[in-house]
């Protein structure tokens, strides 16, 4: 993105965005048909490998922590063995979080009917696991649905729904000291929006950090995040939320009973176990959980290459590819975006298609995604985003504050009311051997 100053003003060329005009068939005819296969004997495996996996770092943990003691080994100083047994634990739950999130995935597959054929199967699994990791299952179920119906839809979607100019009491848009696309803006505008927003490196770091650690309860219990259009008490915990229809009253209490068998198990076992070997054992590895869920979608739904749409220029197959895929924690090399790929059944590296198509289990989404990818690189779309991790949040943090209330497509604009990217459209009538892109505004 090149940048030109003069004359008290800042001008960028922006990178053109195609706006998708295929067809459900389109994307769903890319598609082989045999990744809609769903196995219930194959995807419980998966429960099994997780389940396995975790119950060996537990064991491993708990081995090498009897080890770190004086008669075992010979430390220089007696304040490093509590060291060693905090740093031994910490890992015990970065790795259990990592695993236990696949656990989750697979929860998430069950609510979608990914999980086998049997509808009855789905749910009493995805109720069992999603409650077991503190998910109201059913409530979830839902309102999940409609995000995946309505994605990147400014009053439609539910979640990472993006803040307006208006809504966050920003100074109104002034045609004459920037323009509409955010391409163009005055110092003025720029000194008023960057007070009014802030961009400071510990600004962006407290926000990320927040967003991490406390965004997935604070959406399900207050909407945090969600669509603004909801009442105030929204909230996936009560029956008559505006998220449900009536006839879902019984599955929301059902999922709520769920979350009070769970918070009476944790409760017990503090009794039995004491706080402190549930909180390194269970509750400190379920905080990981939450962060590498709000990490996964929040890079997945937010970057300023993606568009979001209102009423007009809505359409399913634009909401579906208003995603990107990423490798979780590929920012760390390879071996990490492997295991980051492995632990979450590629949930990160595989969005785009599950987005199309979101029956298919996850042991298909891998082809499905290699098949998706060919037909809209012939259409000049590419929705491969940065490696999802850390330093990623914090860079999409700074860069995504705010959309125009004017616009029936429109991009995040930065803390100075820049936007990155414009919209532009396919023509494929154009050459005989590829598209060419338009910009209506050229």
């Amino acid at each position: 993105m090149s940048t030109k100053t003069e004359s008290g003003r800042t001008t960028i060329e922006q990178q053109p965005c195609v706006i998708p005009d295929l067809t459900v068939k389109d994307l769903l005819s890319a598609i082989p048909p045999y990744c809609n296969k769903r196995s219930a004997f194959r995807s419980s495996l998966y429960i099994v490998m997780d389940m396995a996996i975790i119950t060996a770092i537990y064991k491993g943990t708990y081995f090498l922590d009897a080890l770190i003691r004086p008669e075992h080994i010979a430390l220089p100083n007696a304040y490093l063995y509590p060291a060693a047994r905090f740093v031994l634990w910490a890992f015990y739950s970065f790795f259990v979080g990592l695993f236990a999130t696949g656990l989750w995935v697979i929860a998430h597959e069950c609510g979608h009917q990914a999980f086998s054929e049997s509808k009855t199967v789905n749910n009493v699994v995805g109720w069992i696991l999603h409650s077991g990791l503190g998910v109201p299952y059913h409530a979830w179920r839902i309102s999940h649905a409609k995000h995946h119906a309505s994605t990147g839809h400014m009053t439609q979607d539910q979640v990472f729904v993006p803040k307006t100019r208006s809504q966050l009491g920003l100074p109104e848009f002034d045609p004459t000291q920037e323009n509409l696309a955010g391409s163009s803006v005055s110092d003025k505008v720029k000194a008023e929006l960057y007070e009014a927003l802030g961009d400071s490196p510990i600004g962006a770091i407290y926000g990320s950090l927040r967003y991490l650690v406390g965004g997935w309860p604070a959406y399900l219990l207050f909407n945090a995040s969600g669509q603004a259009r909801y009442p105030k008490d929204t909230s996936h915990f009560k029956p008559d939320s505006v998220i449900f229809r009536p006839d879902q009253r019984n599955q929301i209490i059902i999922s709520n009973v769920g979350i009070m068998l769970w918070m009476t198990a944790i409760g017990v076992s503090i009794a039995q176990w004491g706080f402190f070997e549930v909180f390194r054992v269970y509750l400190v590895p379920y905080l990981w959980v939450n962060h590498w869920l709000v990490l996964i979608t929040f890079l997945q739904h937010t970057d300023p290459l993606l568009p979001h749409y209102r009423a007009s220029e809505f359409t399913f197959p634009r909401g579906a590819l208003a995603t990107l895929d990423r490798n979780l924690l590929g920012d760390l090399g390879s071996v990490m975006g492997w295991l980051g790929a492995f632990a979450t059944h590629g949930i990160s590296e595989t969005h785009v298609a599950h987005h199309v198509s979101s029956k298919i289990p996850h042991y298909h989404a891998w082809e499905a995604t290699d098949a998706l990818r060919k037909l809209l690189a012939r259409n000049g779309i590419h929705l491969q985003g940065r490696p999802g991790g850390w330093a990623e949040v914090y860079r999409v943090f700074k860069e995504c504050k705010f959309v125009e209330d004017e616009g029936d497509i429109v991009f995040y604009k930065n803390a100075y009311g820049l936007a990155a990217t414009k919209p532009a459209f396919a023509d494929n009538t154009a050459s005989d051997s590829g598209i060419e892109i338009v910009d209506k505004d050229a």
